[in-house]
Order: C-alpha cells, then structure tokens, then sequence
C-alpha cells in the first residue's frame, strides 16, 4: 500500500467528506487548548525581550474542513491576547498548513480561508474598535511530516492534532494476522512487534525533522489517538477497527470480498502508550516535556457535553459517517468502491450495537515539547 498516495481524509463537501464529519477532532482540539495555552504563553514568555517580528506556525497533517484551521485561530487568538496584556506589537503570522499531496487543499483555501479571515478581522475590530487587517500569510506545504518539511530553524510553533498516530507505511511482517485488518486480540506476538517497530522508526524520523525545523525555544504540542494500556492489542485502542474488521469478516463469509483481499489489507496507523511516547522523545534528546496527558473521549461525536443542540440519529449512525470519511479511500483502493455503502451499513450496525451497550471512548495522548538543542 503506498501510504504517500492513499492516506487522506475524504475530500470536497459532501455527506460523506471530513468536512462533514470531523467533529470529534474539534472537539479533542477543544480538550487540549488548555495544553496549546500554555505552550504559546511559555513561547510568548521565553521571547518577550527578542520577540521575532514573524511568527512561523507549521500545522502538520492539517487536513481539510473547518477544522484545518480552528486550531490556528486559538492560537493566533491566545497569542493576541498575551500581546495586548503587555502592550507587546503584535507580530506578523506566518501560517504553514501541511498535508500529505492527496489532502483536499483546494477546500481549504477556496471554502475556509476566507471565512478565518473575516472572523480574524471581526476579532480584531472588536478588541481595538476599529477595522484592523492582522498580517496572517497562509501557506499550503504538501509532503510527508517523515521528512524535512521547512528550512532550518525556521518555525517558532508547531501543532498537530490526530495525525502521527498514521504510519509512514504499512509494517512488513504482517502476513500472519488473518482475519484482522489491525492489531488484535487473535494476532501474533510479531505482529504487534512490527507494528511498534514501525512506530519508534517514524516517530523517532518526525522528531529528527521537527528538531531541525524549529528555533531552540520553539515548542511543539502533538495530539495522537493512543491508549493508557501497555498492551498495543488492547480493546480501548482497537476496537474501533475490529469492529470493521467484523463487517468484512462478514462479507467474506456471504462470498462479497475475497479472503485473500482481506487477509491482505492492514491499516498504516499505531497507538502509542504515554510510556512509549515519552521514551521517544528521551531516546532523541533535542525536547523536553512540558507536558504529557492522557485524556479520553466518547466515540459519540454529538456528544451532549459538545453541542447540545445538534441531535444524533444514533451513534452507530454519526460513528460509521466519522470512520468512513477517515478511511474510505484506504478501503476503495484495496476492495474496490462497489462494496463501499454495504461495508458501512454493516459498520454502522455493529457500532450502533456496542455503544449501546458499552462505554466506548477514544483515548487521546497529549504532549507538550520544548526545543532545548
């Protein structure tokens, strides 16, 4: 599977885009802000006396939709504030938004951008009464956060919320773990082995580029799907997969899919336990932590607690709209589109199935890194 072409979140407007259905990923932006405060705030302190004319803030897996920018906007707002409390100049923002080629730019800078640039100017309108343009350029960067991205020492911010638990490629090994499309209870120990394997080389690949990237002082907060346990097949991380790994499994044994097909198809992403993280960033040597939290949210994207005036059809229903959107054109590409909607009406239902009948939540690991060499 060649990841650099196929790992991209359904593109456009439509019902079944991440445009549409990417809620959840608000949310946890909204659950970490706190996070990103203090990192800007520690940026902004660290600097007050030098404080660069140009701000540069790289994005990283940014994606498409409305929230490509959402986190942006916090942190150029935090950063806003900060500035007018201490009757600091504000400085110019250079805005980086990075993707892999197949992400959905186009939307970005015709259907977004606009709008983050009126509401910027409102903002800015009604903390200084009058009609004030804030220096904001954006820039689209396609490529892989696998490799250097950005001059040297030239960002000052970096964020990046529900990417690099995407792999850079598929682990080899895995031809033992039949009937699964993901680590499992039933996969064998090397498999779970080459899974990690792949994670240590990426991650440690990432943090390599980004050590290079950023300014000594620069900070980074990262946002990875993981878990708490120290078992990588463990329910609270893979679930949400095995669960689709059913509905193929189904589909195989009405004659829909070939066995071969699935035996053969495994998903490029890990999630990482705090421990494992944090070993990472010891083992490399160029950050220190500010911060590492692990956090949990309901698989539940309408959420009460999120927006109590939007009303689900049913949780199977809003869950089954999130994961297709995340992972349709990994499943087109290997079975074809013709099976896509019976993938996911089967999908649906084992989601809507287990979420009424169980707690079923996404653990998120949050950290919060210093560039101290």
């Amino acid at each position: 599977m060649e990841v650099m072409q196929l790992l991209h979140m359904n593109g456009g407007m439509g019902e079944t885009s991440y445009a549409h259905n990417s809620f959840l990923r608000r949310k946890v932006i909204l659950m970490t802000k706190p996070i990103m405060e203090a990192a800007v705030t520690a940026l902004f302190s660290t600097a007050a006396t030098t404080f660069p004319t140009s701000l540069a803030i790289a994005d990283l897996g940014c994606s498409t939709g409305p929230n490509t920018l959402f986190a942006v906007s916090e942190i150029i707002s935090i950063m806003i504030n900060l500035c007018k409390a201490t009757k600091h100049e504000l400085p110019e923002f250079q805005v980086f938004l990075n993707d892999l080629p197949g992400n959905d730019f186009n939307t970005i800078f015709s259907s977004f951008l606009p709008r983050f640039q009126e509401k910027l100017s409102e903002q800015m309108k009604s903390q200084n009464g009058v009609s004030t343009t804030l220096p904001c350029f954006f820039s689209g960067v396609p490529g892989s956060f696998y490799g250097r991205l950005f001059p040297r020492e030239s960002l000052h911010l970096i964020h990046s919320s529900y990417s690099l638990m995407w792999l850079s490629q598929v682990p080899r090994g895995l031809e033992g773990n039949r009937g699964n499309i993901y680590m499992a209870r039933s996969s064998p120990p090397k498999v779970l082995r080459a899974y990690y394997e792949q994670f240590q080389r990426d991650f440690l690949t990432f943090l390599e580029c980004r050590g290079q990237e950023l300014v000594v002082g620069g900070r980074m907060v990262l946002t990875l799907l993981g878990r708490r346990s120290d078992d990588p097949s463990s329910k609270e991380c893979c679930y949400i997969w095995e669960l689709l790994a059913i509905a193929l499994n189904e589909m195989v044994s009405e004659g829909l899919i070939e066995e071969e097909k699935l035996d053969s198809f495994n998903i490029p992403q890990y999630t990482p336990s705090p421990k494992e993280v944090r070993r990472e960033v010891q083992k490399h040597g160029s950050f220190s932590i500010d911060c590492l939290e692990v956090s949990e949210v309901n698989w539940s994207v309408f959420d009460s607690d999120f927006d109590p005036n939007v009303v689900s059809e049913d949780g199977g229903y809003s869950m089954a709209r999130c994961m297709r959107a995340v992972a349709e054109p990994l499943l087109v590409d290997h079975f074809g589109e013709e099976i896509i909607d019976e993938v996911f009406k089967r999908y649906r239902a084992q989601l809507a199935d287990r979420m009424s009948k169980e707690k079923t939540a996404f653990v998120n690991v949050v950290i919060s890194l210093k560039k101290i060499a």
